[in-house]
């Protein structure tokens, strides 16, 4: 009997577990030339948008959940603490078949992981321990985590690096009882801002419970979204969708700078299957899922 790699076990649970703003961005839009290809992420990509806190009480909840299913959304992700009411959106997951499918970490910018104050740290990685019962609590298969913040002398690359790993290494058995990924984002935090660096730093934590939360547009910042991609390979579990224009801001996806049909090549040799969530905003609702449907083949 042989076991899985992590990097293995990270792909299989990942796609396992998937199937139980806009100033300045003027670029011609990255579609592709034919718009009647066939959707071959369809059934193996799996739309949804960020929700935050979802609702307060279990009947908008239900609306919420009711609205994204009816604009084609296969889910949507909350945020932990701003879920305040665990039992009715438990009741409203179940009562519409809309999963939440997983959460983000609410207070990481301000208790960071790699802060230089132990207390901070403690208190960061409390709220990291309770996300993770958050998410398992609603039928969730991650959180999303911002693992610190290069600020200087006293919080630089390094510290950022061994502070937060030690802290994420204390959660891991709780993640592991629960199935729980604990996914890094790549954010513009001054921290593994090369690919080889992000990969390099997941490794070394060298779990099968922490992965890439890629997002796809805030990359755009460092180099081509489909490099890093291509470098990740499986280490990436989930995507946050976002573009970026030449005007430097996000914008409208398919209306700036990622080269979406590159993205998509990448996508495929990597062979993902997973959660994509948009992040930001377009014209409406339905026009983002008609976006995603379009840039990511589903």
């Amino acid at each position: 009997m042989t076991h899985p790699t992590r990097r293995e076990f990270l792909h299989t649970s990942a796609a396992l577990a998937a199937s139980g703003a806009m100033l300045g961005c003027f670029a011609e839009p990255t579609h592709s030339a034919d718009p009647n290809r066939p959707r071959s992420n369809k059934g193996r990509i799996y739309k949804a948008n960020k929700g935050g806190g979802i609702a307060k009480d279990h009947a908008a909840m239900v609306a919420k959940l009711e609205e994204y299913e009816l604009l084609g959304f296969d889910g949507i992700e909350g945020g932990s603490p701003d879920i305040k009411d665990i039992p009715a959106l438990q009741k409203a997951i179940e009562q519409t078949g809309v999963p939440v499918h997983g959460v983000v970490h609410g207070t990481h910018w301000k208790q960071r992981l790699s802060s230089p104050d132990p207390k901070l740290r403690d208190a960061g990685r409390e709220v990291l321990e309770q996300a993770i019962k958050d998410s398992h609590a609603i039928g969730g298969s991650s959180v999303l985590l911002v693992v610190g913040k290069v600020t200087g002398d006293d919080e630089t690359h390094d510290d950022v690096w061994q502070r937060s790993i030690v802290e994420i290494r204390k959660v891991l058995p709780l993640a592991s009882r629960l199935g729980i990924h604990v996914l890094i984002e790549n954010v513009w935090n001054g921290f593994c801002e090369t690919p080889d660096e992000y990969r390099d730093y997941i490794d070394e934590i060298d779990s099968p419970w922490v992965g890439a939360y890629f997002d796809i547009g805030n990359v755009r910042k460092f180099g081509p979204s489909e490099d890093w991609i291509r470098i990740l390979g499986t280490r990436i579990v989930k995507l946050d969708v976002k573009d970026w224009g030449q005007e430097n801001s996000f914008c409208r996806l398919g209306e700036g700078d990622v080269n979406w049909p590159e993205v998509r090549a990448a996508l495929s040799e990597t062979q993902f299957t997973g959660w994509a969530t948009r992040e930001g905003g377009d014209n409406s609702l339905e026009d983002t899922s008609q976006l995603m449907d379009e840039l990511l083949d589903l």
